[in-house]
């Protein structure tokens, strides 16, 4: 099996684009540790990619159609106050999505992810906040991450104690998501009730057979992932932090039911299936869901990609039945600015 047509053409553009620059792709020994800390790029090129990943993948105004209204909040952070987008959707409210978006932990952003957002608020028919939380190299590990728990912990706050509330994220945000709810569980907090992981990265030091299988040629490289680790911790030893790589946790038992998407052609494939497994056989509930032709970052290729559209539909859903069961209060008043 291979990537879709669609896919195959994208990636050859992209190897074009790298030749006309003279850029020559690095094999990496996937068994050493990446320099940690690494230097950060310089402040243009770090904007400059910023730029081009913080684009939407859909035209702002004809993806925010879908959904009742979205506006921008602020809520807290570790370190102040951080915005936040927060969509409406159409009819009842059944419950409230943390929304942490990807991006290495380095890039992207409310607007690079505002179509997702609504197409995921639309099919769940939950409240998203999408967070603007900090990122690296200019904030370390575990800035983001603290962030994200200063967020939740807001939103249990604000909402009624009838309401479900989920957290979601793809990739770099997908690690947030697994991350916050082994926290939730070790400090006694409220419950969640669901994480949905989109191509989520899990495993840190330990490699999996996807990453050698699709070291090259498919957009996330192994050579990205060690400069997004040298970019985003502070020292190796971060690496084996649970709080950084969930799949080292000591247990795995008593978290909240998951849906884990992953992508055929993904590095990060194998730590998703293994994240699955690791939570079916401590008696979580857990749906697995690989879409074979598609390539890690696929969401923010919704309008080109049916699957994109189809795994935040099926995504959207999950959310929906989990919210369903606990036969959540309607969360019609949005959480105060």
């Amino acid at each position: 099996m291979r990537p879709t047509l669609t896919l195959r053409i994208f990636l050859s553009w992209l190897a074009r684009q790298s030749r006309r620059r003279g850029v020559t792709p690095r094999m990496i020994a996937l068994d050493e540790i990446p320099p940690i800390p690494a230097a950060p790029p310089a402040a243009p090129i770090l904007k400059q990619i910023r730029r081009v990943t913080g684009r939407p993948s859909f035209p702002v105004a004809l993806s925010s159609l879908r959904i009742r209204r979205w506006r921008d909040i602020r809520v807290p952070g570790a370190d102040g106050f951080r915005t936040a987008r927060l969509y409406r959707p159409r009819g009842k409210v059944r419950g409230v999505v943390l929304f942490l978006h990807g991006g290495g932990f380095v890039h992207c952003d409310l607007v690079s992810h505002h179509g997702i957002c609504c197409r995921l608020a639309a099919a769940s028919g939950a409240m998203v906040v999408s967070l603007d939380y900090r990122l690296a190299p200019e904030h370390r590990f575990p800035a983001g991450l603290e962030d994200a728990k200063a967020a939740l912990d807001w939103i249990l706050r604000t909402v009624g104690a009838d309401v479900p509330v989920a957290v979601a994220g793809d990739s770099a945000g997908g690690n947030m998501s697994a991350a916050l709810t082994q926290w939730m569980r070790e400090k006694g907090l409220r419950p969640l009730s669901a994480q949905l992981l989109y191509y989520p990265a899990l495993s840190g030091p330990f490699v999996p057979p996807s990453r050698q299988a699709y070291a090259e040629g498919y957009m996330l490289s192994a050579e990205l992932l060690y400069w997004y680790c040298g970019q985003t911790l502070r020292s190796p030893e971060q690496l084996f932090d649970p709080a950084f790589s969930p799949l080292l946790a000591e247990r795995f038992q008593d978290l909240p039911p998951a849906m884990i998407v992953t992508a055929g052609f993904d590095p990060l494939r194998g730590e998703g299936e293994l994240y699955a497994r690791c939570l079916d056989e401590a008696g979580v509930p857990v749906r697995l869901k690989n879409f074979p032709r598609m390539i890690h970052g696929f969401l923010n290729g919704y309008a080109l990609f049916r699957d994109g559209r189809q795994a935040l539909r099926e995504g959207g859903m999950f959310l929906r039945e989990v919210f369903a069961r606990e036969k959540g209060g309607d969360c019609q008043q949005a959480p105060p600015s």
